[in-house]
């Protein structure tokens, strides 16, 4: 059964239903459903091991996300099929992440504080040096065309873990992309949350940073918001540590992603993108 007539055969609709992909993901495929008056977005996806996502664990943490109020109700779930309410808005790009980020900043403390409360059942630890060193494995059993440089990128990996220690935990979303974000005109709201886990609060403001091209200033902007004081020099050195291996996370999900991923994007371009982004921010350290 294709994705099509999958999404025709859920139990929920009331009607004939109309549907519509959704742009711009680089992971699962997503629909816009129409339900007589009744709009939804379907995302379709199985488990992605060799990204270490789990349906369970979106679904709990989806759920929770709604809870504390920064994300769409879920409506539905079965394997392979999540279903939420629709919300007319707009998605950000990195500019609108810069424009908002005095929105941002509240919401993404929200998640962080406020999610454990909210969470049922086992939850998930999202420990980014462990994740890069599951994927230089995976990158070596699978003959990556990236293997000659695996070794050189588990030694940066090694340092960023020591220079960003000691931390703090909580409960992050592990994937601030600008296309997470969305504004419906008065509130930001957040989805995507199968990276979602508890990991060190420095992992998420350094991905929104790397992730949306700010500079030093916005950067400072950004901690001092979360942290309600202008940041210190060890707080800078933890926070621009993190904010590498942030890099360096995204380039080796990439690198997977050319072996593994059926989606219409380009991976290799990706791949590159993100280890200059990277290099340039370990060798500036």
């Amino acid at each position: 059964m294709n994705y099509l007539n999958k999404i025709k055969a859920l139990p929920i609709w009331k009607g004939n239903i109309s549907l519509n992909p959704l742009e711009g993901g680089i992971t699962n495929y997503n629909y816009l459903v129409k339900d007589g008056s009744s709009e939804y977005v379907v995302r379709m996806g199985e488990d992605i091991p060799e990204h270490l996502v789990y349906r369970s664990n979106e679904l709990n943490v989806s759920k929770a996300a709604h809870a504390i109020g920064v994300s769409p109700k879920l409506i539905h779930f079965e394997p392979g099929v999540m279903v939420f309410d629709y919300i007319q808005c707009k998605t950000l790009d990195p500019e609108t992440v810069k424009i908002n980020l005095d929105k941002i900043m509240p919401i993404i403390k929200k998640i962080h504080f406020e999610m454990p409360n909210q969470l049922n059942g086992q939850s998930t630890i999202f420990w980014v040096f462990y994740v890069i060193k599951y994927y230089s494995n995976f990158l070596k059993k699978n003959n990556s065309s990236h293997v000659s440089i695996i070794q050189e990128l588990i030694k940066k990996s090694e340092t960023l873990e020591k220079l960003s220690s000691p931390r703090d935990i909580v409960f992050g979303h592990n994937d601030f992309l600008a296309a997470n974000f969305l504004d419906d005109g008065s509130k930001i709201w957040v989805v995507d949350w199968e990276y979602g886990g508890f990991n060190d609060p420095l992992f998420d403001i350094g991905g929104l940073a790397s992730n949306n091209d700010f500079d030093t200033e916005l950067e400072n902007h950004c901690l001092e918001l979360y942290y309600d004081q202008k940041p210190s020099k060890e707080l800078l050195i933890r926070y621009n540590a993190m904010k590498a291996a942030s890099l360096l996370r995204e380039t080796m999900w990439s690198m997977v992603s050319e072996i593994t991923s059926n989606l219409e994007f380009d991976y290799s371009k990706y791949t590159e993108e993100n280890l200059t982004k990277f290099n340039n921010t370990f060798e500036s350290l």
